[in-house]
């Protein structure tokens, strides 16, 4: 195992360097989206619609971010259950989605999209949303406002702390 300190430029690239079980602090920017953000994704693809954000090379974290307390761009933004987009992530992959942020394991169907797209899953602590947020230097909804704290928000990172779950060769730390 290894540590990495990343930039979100850099994941496109570094994803097929990553292992499961390397630890990475990221800087940069990702984007959030949960379910109903996911499902809106593939209706603007699947109706040719310009999306909100380029795919190539994006991360895209799990997560709905509370209301931000003074001094903090964001309140609490832990990890969600990431299965729950296991239905729109193949998509996302084939259309230049490189990282994913999240909680648990993923299934078969998206661990495959991973291997053929050399995509990366890294997991995010969960229940330490207030410390996440420390992590998490700016914050602007870009999407879906009407959705409130799952709607799509652009992200700057600070040293966010992550582990690989799943590599790009489809290692995991995930029993099956």
């Amino acid at each position: 195992m290894s540590n990495f300190v990343l930039n979100s430029k850099e994941l496109k690239t570094a994803a097929q360097s990553l292992k499961a079980g390397d630890t990475v602090l990221l800087s940069g920017r990702v984007y959030t989206a949960r379910d109903a953000a996911h499902q809106r994704l593939i209706d603007m693809l699947n109706s040719g619609e310009e999306l909100p954000f380029d795919l190539d090379g994006a991360t895209i974290y799990y997560a709905g971010p509370t209301e931000a307390p003074k001094g903090l761009e964001v309140g609490s933004c832990g990890p969600t259950t990431s299965c729950r987009m296991d239905s729109f992530t193949p998509t996302l992959l084939e259309n230049g989605l490189c990282c994913m942020i999240g909680k648990g394991d993923r299934s078969d169907d998206v661990i495959a999209s991973m291997i053929k797209n050399k995509a990366v899953y890294l997991c995010a602590i969960g229940g330490a949303g207030a410390l996440a947020a420390k992590c998490i230097k700016k914050a602007k909804v870009i999407a879906f406002c009407d959705l409130g704290p799952e709607s799509i928000k652009e992200l700057e990172l600070k040293d966010f702390p992550l582990i690989v779950g799943i590599d790009s060769l489809g290692n995991s730390l995930f029993i099956k």
